[in-house]
Formats: C-alpha cells, structure tokens, sequence
C-alpha cells in the first residue's frame, strides 16, 4: 500500500504516538460548499479539532495517491479546481489508476482513514436511500461502507434530503449501531428532530468511547453511526427546509439528475430556495460535530 497512501507527518506522528486523530472528508470542499465558504470551513473545522485536543485529518486523491492530512495548498487545491472526481469506493482505482484528484465521500474517507489506523470520522450527514429508491435503487454506498469498515462516523444524521426512515431500516439491516448524543430522536441535517427514534441514545464522548472499544473488543466489525444534533441557535427552520428540499427533488426528476450528481444538486438548490440559511446551518453542523468528534477520539 506504501506507494498508493501518504500519511502526512503530523498525523503519521500522532498514530505512532498514540495521540487521538480525526479524520475529515473531502467531498464538502469541492463539491458540498460554494467556494470561498468550502475552503473557510475546512479550515476552521481542522482548528475546531486541535482545539479539543486531536489532530485533523483531512482526506483526499491528489494526482492519484491517497491523501490522509492535507496541506493548506491541498485544500485550496480542492476547493479552487474545477472537475474534481467524487469518489467513493468504486471510484478510487480509477482516479489512482488515472492520476487524478478525487474528493472522498464518507465511504471512501472512511476507507483511507482505516488504512490509515483512524477510528473517528467526523462529516457534516452521511449519504442513505433516496426518495424513490423503491424504484430507482438509489441508496449511498455509505451505508453499506459502514456495514464493512471499522471506523465511527460522527455526523448530523442523514442528509435531510433523503428517506430517513427507509435510511435507518437499512442501517438496522446491515447491523449498523445508530446512536443519537443527547436526545431520543435521530437528527435530520438542518433540524434537530426527524420524527425517527434513534435505537441508541448516549450522552457523553466518554459513553461513546467506551461503546466502541466495547464493540471492538467483541470482534464485531463495520462502523458505528452517531447522530449529533445542530445546535439550537442554528437550527433551520423545518417548514422552510420541507418545502425547499420538495422543490428541489421536483427540479432533480424534471433535469433527469442522477446517481452521484444527485446530492449536489439537492444541497445547492436547497441552498438557493433558502437564501443561503440551509448553508449557515451546514457550515455550524459540521463544526459542531468537529468538537464532539475530537472528544470521543481523545476520550477513545
């Protein structure tokens, strides 16, 4: 693997140090957030990290080597460049084969992150089952990534413009652990509440800790969820973003948008038919849930 993967040196040297590590994906950079907001926001997301005691790492494919740690040159890279690939899982022997620059999505970041050695993982929602899905078969290769990959994914639940409750049922089936910090119900990207209890509710980065060293040493592999609220003051408002995200999937099946391009158009479109309170409240979850991330890495 030695000649695919590059560990840069402040993450090498806290893995070998035993020191808690973060690991950031890639895909909100280039193809999650309007530039400059994308590159602002990965930055602050990596201080949010240091300042609670861990070190980032951000992952990427830049011209074709697997990236765990970015430079500050990398993300500007990232976020400036136009034709990024998204890659998940299927996607990465092409764009190393090829020499590209890829963005990595939560399953391919938590693919890097395990070669790496990195049990946390800190996003802004994971990818689930589309609206639809009965019919099209649209589900995330994230879900079944975290059936398989032993690294805790900490997000603001499933991104709110996807079923979250066939997204959940799936989780269920592929014995993924769902945990909600703080509260019963799992959260929904934008709003705290999405109407679906959480199988789990911990209150504490140390319970979490604990559940996966307990989950570890019991030899059960693939990844643990945790749902993080956004916090309160931040909070979109859920008849604004209803609306907006049933505009939006109205706009994706009149411009027959499909496949990964789907996720981009939603959240952008979201973004426009909220004037931009949809993005507010994206850029405070993912930070948010740096802070929490961070804790359960230190805590692990």
């Amino acid at each position: 693997m030695s000649k695919f993967l590059s560990i840069n040196e402040e993450v090498r040297e806290a893995l070998k140090d035993k020191r808690p590590v973060v690991a950031l994906e890639s895909t909100i950079i280039s193809h999650g957030m309007p530039y400059p907001d994308n590159i602002e926001t990965a930055i602050k997301v990596e201080d949010i990290i240091r300042e609670n005691g861990a070190v980032p790492a951000t992952c990427a494919i830049i011209n074709g080597i697997l990236k765990v740690g970015l430079t500050r040159d990398e993300i500007e890279l990232l976020g400036k460049s136009k034709g990024v690939l998204k890659c998940s899982r299927r996607d990465i022997p092409y764009a190393v084969s090829r020499r590209l620059n890829g963005a990595t999505t939560v399953a391919s970041t938590m693919i890097l992150a395990s070669m790496a050695g990195i049990e946390v993982f800190v996003t802004g929602g994971i990818g689930g089952v589309h609206y639809g899905a009965e019919q099209s078969f649209d589900i995330s290769a994230d879900l079944t990534e975290l059936a398989r990959t032993n690294v805790t994914v900490v997000s603001a639940g499933a991104k709110a413009i996807l079923d979250i409750g066939k997204t959940l049922e799936y989780l269920e089936t592929m014995g993924v652990p769902v945990i909600a910090f703080g509260q019963e119900e799992f959260p929904a990207f934008y709003t705290r509440s999405s109407g679906f209890k959480a199988p789990y509710r911990l209150d504490t980065p140390e319970e979490i800790a604990s559940f996966i060293k307990t989950k570890r040493a019991l030899n059960l592999n693939g990844g643990i969820l945790v749902g993080n609220p956004v916090p309160e003051e931040y909070e979109a408002d859920e008849a604004l973003i209803r609306e907006a995200i049933r505009k939006a999937l109205k706009d994706a099946e009149q411009k027959m948008i499909k496949g990964k391009e789907v996720t981009p158009f939603l959240l952008t479109r979201v973004a426009e038919l909220t004037k931009g309170e949809s993005l507010e409240t994206n850029m405070a979850l993912v930070k948010n849930n740096a802070r929490l991330g961070a804790k359960i890495a230190k805590s692990l």
